[in-house]
């Protein structure tokens, strides 16, 4: 609760109660006495009101919760204080039919004004919780936006590892070209060598047979 709301409030509850004990001995003291109370009762009153307006600028700057709770208190002691007003004239009043009928006017006038005030204080709370609404909304589409932005950096950056590895499995491919032609190239060079080896060993093998005719028809 807001330190300076209860500084205000036991300002108030002072006040109330040195009005409410100087209007119950008002009828049992003398003259002269009542006109020093009646003046310190209007001073009182007149303080008292600065005191609620003051109360209701300092609950309506505070959160939402804590604001209910005050408000709901502020509306006893403007009761409070209506019932002491009440009292004030009819103290000050000559005429008791004069002062009923004020009395009266003065109910039905502070009925209305409590029932304008917590009709301002439900619209002020509904415009409050539709502000909430609208940002807890906003907050969500940004939040849904911001998911699609991540969702279509994930497509994109899948999209870009699935060329990546296309472009590998073409790369393969080609490797795989080159090596079975490099294995047919080998093949082919293989039987090439048998081919050679055996043609070799053939004419070595007539050379050798000549030398041998050679040295025989010789000796």
């Amino acid at each position: 609760m807001s330190e300076v709301f209860e500084g205000y409030e036991r300002q108030y509850c002072e006040l109330s109660a040195n009005v409410s004990r100087k209007s119950n001995s008002f009828s049992a003291s003398d003259s002269e006495q009542k006109q020093q109370w009646l003046s310190e009762i209007k001073v009182s009153l007149d303080e008292a009101d600065v005191l609620i307006r003051k109360m209701d600028l300092e609950a309506r700057s505070l959160q939402p919760g804590v604001k209910a709770m005050l408000l709901a208190k502020l509306r006893e002691y403007k009761a409070d204080l209506g019932k002491l007003k009440k009292e004030f004239k009819r103290l000050t009043s000559p005429n008791a039919d004069q002062a009923a009928r004020e009395e009266l006017l003065e109910s039905g006038m502070a009925d209305a004004h409590l029932a304008s005030a917590d009709q301002r204080e439900r619209m002020t709370m509904s415009i409050e919780r539709i502000n909430q609404s609208g940002e807890r909304i906003t907050e969500s589409r940004r939040t849904m936006l911001e998911t699609e932005e991540l969702g279509v950096s994930i497509l994109q950056d899948l999209h870009q590892q699935r060329e990546t590895l296309l472009q590998s499995h073409k790369r393969l491919h080609g490797v795989d070209d080159a090596i079975d032609k490099s294995k047919k190239v080998l093949a082919t060079m293989s039987r090439r060598i048998s081919r050679n080896k055996w043609i070799v060993g053939s004419v070595i093998g007539v050379l050798v047979l000549v030398i041998i005719l050679i040295l025989y028809l010789k000796l």
